[in-house]
């Protein structure tokens, strides 16, 4: 059984990503921000698209739903609690439920905070989760809707995913994360040593995603808002010793007006 994830950019900084089980010839978008685009990377793929598997509302997530599902009939799977703003929905989805994938199974996980109704997809068997805007290589998205303790608590789930699962996050925003970070965290040399990577790979016009959860869980910040060390850094700009939550905020609130 083979699962590949065809990976592609699109928009300005958005990453298309093609999910193609071999065996069963299934293949799922997770997410539409073009819909050109998906479309004329699945057929380059020789691949028919079956599903959409969106994370949340937003416009470059969910803009291209019904042209892809006009051009191939496919099912769209969304997430319900953010379903009154999504085209073209065949069927909801929310915490603990599962969506089958030819030979694979996702198991969704909420991750709201960014939304309401964020959802990630998480492929045991493989080992990967699609995890939208939640979570960024050396960043979380931003609290549109959501409350510190919901987002706190979103991600707190997907650190509790097994540590080498990799992580398809939908932009290309590491290089002013990583800024971000060393400002919140300049004493973590792990993270040092991951920025100036990162800095290297933009050099050369790389791309910085996918990432691994092992490495997020020691240099993402917004991850380690648990961590004594960070709490006691943020103490004095809002978060607390002993308040994961009241970290989070702080950092949060901290890089929505960083420059």
């Amino acid at each position: 059984m083979t699962l590949e994830v065809h990976q592609f950019p699109c928009l300005s900084d958005n990453y298309g990503y093609l999910l193609h089980d071999s065996a069963s010839g299934e293949t799922a978008c997770i997410d539409t921000p073009d819909a050109d685009a998906y479309l004329r990377e699945a057929a380059a793929k020789g691949w028919t698209i079956t599903q959409i598997w969106n994370t949340h509302w937003h416009p470059d997530h969910a803009g291209g739903n019904e042209a892809i599902k006009a051009a191939t009939g496919c099912t769209i799977i969304a997430p319900a609690a953010d379903a009154a703003r999504i085209a073209g929905i065949d069927r909801t989805v929310a915490q603990g439920d599962t969506v089958d994938f030819g030979t694979w199974q996702a198991h969704v996980i909420d991750v709201g905070g960014h939304t309401i109704g964020h959802c990630a997809y998480f492929v045991p068997g493989a080992s990967i989760a699609f995890v939208g805007d939640a979570v960024f290589a050396l960043g979380c998205g931003r609290m549109f809707e959501g409350t510190p303790d919901q987002f706190w608590a979103s991600l707190s789930r997907v650190k509790a995913l097994p540590e080498d699962t990799t992580l398809y996050c939908a932009h290309e925003y590491t290089a002013s994360n990583a800024k971000f970070a060393l400002h919140a965290d300049p004493d973590n040399a792990a993270l040092a040593a991951y920025a100036a990577e990162i800095a290297e790979k933009r050099e050369r016009h790389e791309w910085t995603v996918p990432t691994r959860l092992s490495r997020e869980l020691a240099t993402n910040p917004f991850l380690r808002a648990d961590d004594p060390a960070l709490q006691a850094r943020w103490a004095s700009q809002g978060g607390r010793i002993g308040s994961a939550i009241e970290t989070f905020a702080a950092l949060r609130s901290a890089k929505d007006n960083f420059r």
